[in-house]
């Protein structure tokens, strides 16, 4: 008697183990090495007492685990904890934003190379051509790729 309740205690940690695995915690986790311990403990327990025994435990296990893990899935019961936020938001592209190459802007931050500027009222992440620029420092698009902005120090003619 005292075998079964060990097999039984066994495959309910394994089985428990697993599904926290599967469900609750991300990655490979201590939850999932051990609830895989037990599972080889238990069966190889169970085997020790018997075939029979063994057979049995393999296959209780199984459609126990199959029957958990299908009636989680079927019962929704995760939906209380899971994020249900949908992501509206897009990224605007520059020339979306009607930037082109020749338009004379500020930096708001230092760029050193990736900061912030402003060309007009529109506040864009930009990337110096080539050294660190200093907020406040006047300069002009280069080019335009894609979400990238490149800009110079604009020289100022005398």
């Amino acid at each position: 008697m005292l075998d079964i309740i060990i097999i039984i205690f066994l495959m309910a940690m394994a089985i428990f183990l697993l599904i926290a695995e599967i469900f609750l915690l991300p990655g490979i986790t201590i939850a999932g090495v051990a609830g895989t311990l037990f599972a080889i403990g238990g069966i190889v327990f169970a085997y020790s007492c018997g075939a029979t025994t063994g057979n049995i435990t393999l296959s209780a296990s199984v459609v126990g685990f199959t029957g958990v893990f299908l009636w989680l899935i079927r019962s929704n019961s995760f939906n209380r904890v899971s994020l249900k936020t949908d992501i509206e938001s897009k990224v605007t592209s520059p020339r979306e934003m009607n930037l082109s190459v020749g338009d004379e802007g500020v930096t708001l931050s230092r760029l050193m190379p990736i900061g912030k500027a402003r060309f007009g009222n529109i506040t864009v992440e930009a990337k110096s051509l080539n050294d660190f620029i200093d907020e406040n420092t006047a300069v002009v698009i280069v080019s335009v790729e894609g979400y990238n902005v490149v800009v110079k120090e604009l020289q100022i003619k005398n």
